[in-house]
């Protein structure tokens, strides 16, 4: 089975909200194939269906509410964010959920950053500290919204909530676990690689004939 790539760089949240809306709809159709946003926002808070008063209040970034489930969080510059559109041969979110943090585990090790899943809490952590959210939705059996990860993000703006009901020191990033920014284009190949082998999927590009190895 074939998915499409779509690398869309950096764009703010609203933009690449309402294209998800349109490529749900077109999935659920038939007329589209399952598919992979990658993006970066510019600086958004977003609240999930289980957003709870004390754990978000007014902020000088725009807010969305939206449709995946989880709390409140932060997306900006220097986090890889991926929106799977993807439309679910067998109606299971939880496998689906982890299968996205096995991605985002293997993504991690392969810049020796140890991390793993903590049960009760979906994302992926190293220890105490959480490195990637995972938030999805589900139309007619097709997913979208996804998951975040800290790459060289800026932390700073997790204080502007809490994250995911949590403590805002409780997120890390690869870069402040490494002590050394870390180049956006390699973890997506590495991503899209981990992507490809857990789903078993091959990725394409639109318009390219080469498949993503």
């Amino acid at each position: 089975m074939n998915l499409e790539v779509v690398d869309l760089g950096r764009r703010p949240y609203p933009e690449v909200w309402e294209l998800q809306k349109q490529m749900v709809e077109r999935r659920a159709s038939g007329s589209s194939q399952d598919s992979i946003i990658l993006v970066e926002h510019e600086h958004v808070i977003t609240l999930g269906r289980k957003t709870s008063p004390e754990n978000f209040r007014p902020q000088s970034v725009p807010v969305f509410q939206v449709e995946r489930g989880g709390d409140a969080t932060y997306h900006g510059p220097g986090q890889l964010v991926g929106y799977p559109i993807i439309r679910m041969a067998v109606p299971d979110v939880r496998k689906f959920v982890r299968m996205l943090e096995d991605v985002l585990v293997l993504t991690a090790a392969a810049f020796s950053v140890s991390a793993e899943r903590k049960e009760g809490h979906p994302g992926v952590w190293v220890g105490e500290k959480k490195l990637a959210s995972i938030g999805v939705a589900v139309t007619n059996w097709v997913t979208y919204h996804g998951f975040a990860l800290n790459v060289n993000t800026d932390l700073g703006y997790f204080h502007l909530i809490r994250p995911c009901g949590l403590e805002p020191e409780t997120m890390t990033s690869m870069q402040e676990l490494l002590g050394r920014e870390v180049p956006m284009e390699p973890v997506k190949a590495e991503l899209l690689r981990n992507f490809s082998s857990v789903f078993q999927v091959e990725l394409v590009r639109p318009g390219l004939t080469t498949k993503i190895k």
